[in-house]
């Protein structure tokens, strides 16, 4: 996932650039993923953040930008919604994503650990699916920070360890199997070993308080094993590998994952739990 993140998952720093889409990877994330369950996510959040009319928003790992874009009426005329994102691709489809919307959205290319912004410049910093991307993710909250003015807030949202969701634990050990190594351990990436007790201990330590922690789940439908196996391929770096692979290769691993998700299997096709978390400090 692209937050199967930045696909995609997102905005990763540059240690993890593994996975940065390219060519027609942010399309097909904001076409395939963000329906599904980024979307919801991005609504779940802007509740539970309370944005607010006139407020000034930092999208922070902004990928296609579906929480700048849910922010902008959120805030109105007289607010500001600014998204950020280490993957130009992202942005591109960002930009033209939110080319309807009226006040206009600020896209920018900075890296989500070393903003740019003066300090006191927001009063609310918003991360969809970023957190679990970069190698300090205090570092990432700290900058949050730094840029909120007194009495800001954040607010974030991180996939819950993969045994909360293991469908996509069963897709990794397919794609193991099938692609190789790396392609698990790409599959595995957006789903960090992080109790909502840890999420917690990294708030505390960038300098928050009156943390407040929620969970998120729902249930995520594919027509069948097939159309998920596509769906995730198309929206994350693990395309170009899949479409590489001999077309027998391809049956095999369709069966295969046919066979480890039949427990997920109905007459409509292929329907399972997606966990996250979700962060609200001041």
């Amino acid at each position: 996932m692209s937050g199967t993140v930045e696909a995609t998952q997102k905005a990763a720093a540059p240690e993890t650039g593994g996975w940065q889409l390219e060519g027609r990877g942010p399309e097909a994330y904001e076409a395939y993923l963000v329906p599904k369950f980024f979307r919801p996510w991005a609504d779940r959040l802007l509740a539970v953040a309370e944005v607010a009319e006139g407020e000034r928003v930092l999208d922070v790992g902004c990928g296609t930008g579906i929480v700048a874009r849910g922010a902008a009426p959120l805030v109105g005329d007289q607010g500001r919604v600014v998204g950020v994102d280490l993957n130009p691709a992202m942005l591109k489809t960002a930009r033209k994503e939110a080319s309807h919307l009226s006040p206009a959205i600020e896209w920018r290319h900075e890296d989500a650990t070393e903003l740019s912004f003066p300090d006191d410049s927001f009063d609310l910093v918003l991360s969809q699916q970023a957190l679990q991307f970069v190698s300090d993710p205090p570092g990432l909250l700290a900058q949050a920070r730094r840029v909120l003015r007194p009495g800001g807030r954040v607010g974030l949202n991180v996939l819950r360890p993969i045994r909360h969701n293991p469908s996509y634990g069963l897709l990794a050990e397919v794609l193991e199997r099938h692609v190789g190594d790396d392609a698990g351990t790409m599959m595995r990436s957006p789903f960090p070993e992080w109790s909502g007790a840890r999420l917690r201990e990294f708030v505390l330590e960038a300098g928050f308080d009156e943390v407040s922690l929620h969970l998120d789940i729902r249930a995520v439908r594919y027509p069948s094993a097939e159309e998920f196996l596509r769906q995730e391929a198309a929206s994350s770096p693990l395309a170009g590998p899949i479409a590489e692979l001999e077309g027998s290769v391809r049956t095999r691993m369709i069966r295969h994952l046919e066979e480890v998700l039949q427990e997920y299997t109905d007459r409509d096709g292929v329907v399972f739990p997606m966990e996250t978390h979700l962060v609200v400090a001041s």
